[in-house]
Formats: structure tokens, sequence, C-alpha cells
């Protein structure tokens, strides 16, 4: 919410979600951290939106742990919308998201106007209408995950794209290759994007964990981010047949330079190497998944 009211990038869905801060920022995130954010939309939007032209929207999406995310109504304004986009959180988070449609016309307008047919399906924990659907599930369980989204008419013979941004890494590993096993094995033709960490064995990767920590904040998978190959690795071994994955570092050296200058220029950059350093230690990787070879 900060970076987009400083002009990082555009938004104007995300303060219906979240409150202000009364003070300029919270003394935690700093410069480095905008731009790594930055980063992250920006690739992570990127591979999306190279998904829905491959397919021509024809595809579902699921946006696996979406939290407050407002791709849904960033995608309708750009007359992106796939044929049905998933969102999956906890039951308590839907609760509050279905909350904050339901209160907020600029939120609940776009779902009436992508919707058509009897009336919407809402409760307190599921959200369903013609395009677009939010439900209450553990992604830890994903047989009680399938059968939620097939309730709300998941497609498995669609192309779909799985997205999952800090997710996997509060899951055990187990638990994370039992996700992304049944996804490869639930679509033939599919994509799954993951942002997490990386390089976590390092000086710098322990301090971020033991930050995480004194936070109450457990990264129960974060073996799995030792290195890009092992975050393509675990890609490859359930059942995804092609896999790639780049630091944030080399991300940021592929977007627009005009860009790069216009936001490098919002706020002065005093400490470029723990810049660096941070954006050494988040990735993005993509795998696929394609039997009629898009």
């Amino acid at each position: 919410r900060f970076a987009v009211s400083v002009g990082y990038w555009k938004d104007p869905y995300i303060q219906y979600f979240v409150r202000q801060a009364k003070e300029r920022k919270a003394p935690e995130i700093n410069r480095g951290e905008l731009a790594c954010y930055y980063a992250r939309v920006h690739g992570v939007s990127y591979l999306i939106q190279a998904f829905l032209k491959k397919t021509e929207c024809n595809c579902q999406i699921v946006n696996l742990g979406a939290g407050m995310d407002t791709l849904f109504w960033r995608l309708k304004d750009e007359n992106l919308l796939p044929r049905k986009y998933f969102e999956v959180d906890f039951p308590m988070i839907v609760a509050r998201k279905i909350h904050n449609i339901k209160s907020k016309p600029p939120l609940s307008k776009p779902i009436m106007e992508s919707h058509s047919g009897d009336s919407l399906l809402i409760d307190s924990h599921s959200l369903d209408s013609t395009r677009y659907s939010l439900v209450g599930a553990d992604l830890r369980f994903s047989s009680d995950l399938e059968e939620k989204l097939k309730k709300h008419n998941l497609d498995t013979h669609l192309p779909t794209l799985l997205v999952a941004e800090c997710v996997l890494v509060y899951m055990t590993p187990q638990q994370s290759a039992n996700l992304l096993k049944w996804a490869a094995s639930t679509f033939p033709v599919a994509m799954f994007i993951n942002y997490e960490q990386v390089n976590m064995t390092d000086r710098f990767g322990q301090i971020m964990i033991e930050n995480l920590q004194r936070r109450q904040c457990n990264l129960a998978g974060v073996e799995v981010c030792r290195s890009l190959d092992s975050q393509k690795e675990r890609l490859l071994l359930n059942g995804w047949e092609t896999a790639h994955a780049i630091d944030m570092m080399k991300v940021y050296s592929f977007l627009p330079q005009a860009d790069v200058k216009r936001i490098e220029g919002l706020e002065f950059l005093d400490e470029k190497e723990l810049f660096e350093q941070l954006m050494q230690h988040y990735c993005i990787c993509w795998a696929s998944k394609d039997s009629s070879n898009l």
C-alpha cells in the first residue's frame, strides 16, 4: 500500500483492503524492500500476462494464498480476465476479504459486471460468481482444496495458471511437494509461478530467518530455499516438465531502464549493497506442463 502511495506502480484497489499507516511508513520497510516489491509485482505480472496472451484468456488462474491481492480487478481493467479467476486462502482471511468486497462498491461492482446468470453465491467463507471465486481452504490438504474448487466450477481441462507468492515457504517441504504434485497431476496444461526466498544458507539468509523468528514467523519450508537449483529441483521432482528460477536482481536487470530510473528517483537508495543482497535472497520460479504445446 505504501509503495503504491508513493508511485512505484499503480493499483487503485489496494486502498480498499489495506488502511494507510498513520506514519509515513513502517520503520522496518526500507527503500531496498520497496524496489524488491516493485520487481516482484512486475516480474510476476509479466509471466501472468504472457500466459493470458498465449491462451488468449481461454484459461483459468488459481491464486494460492492470495491474501488481499487485487489482481482480479486490475486484469478486468486491462480487459485480460481469464475464463475464471480463483483465489484461495485461510477461511479467516477470506471472511475479511468478503467483508471488504461486500461493503465497498469499487470492489463489488466489477464482480457483478462480469457475472452472468443467477444471483451470486456468497457466505461467510466463500464467494462464487461467473468469473471470480474466493475460497476458504487450507493449502496443506489438497483433497479438500480440490473439492472446494470443483464446487466453484474449476475446469481441469482448461489451461491453468497457479500462482503462489511467499506461500510455499510457510509449509513443510512435504506439504508443498504434495500441493505441487496435485497441481501437476490435475491439469494437463498448466503453469506454476512461485515467488519466495532463495540462497538462505548464507549469513544474510540466516539473519533474515532470525529476524522473522523474532516476530514469531516460522519458515517451515526454508530448506527448499537453499539455491535456485533446489527451487527448480522441487518443481521437476513433483511432476512438472520444465522449470526455471531467477533471483530478483536478475529480474530487476530485465525491467525497462526508463522505469527503473523513475523508481530510483522516487526515494534515495543509500545502501546499494544491502539492496543487492536482499534481491539475491528472493526469486521467481516458473514451471510448466504442456500437453497441447502452447
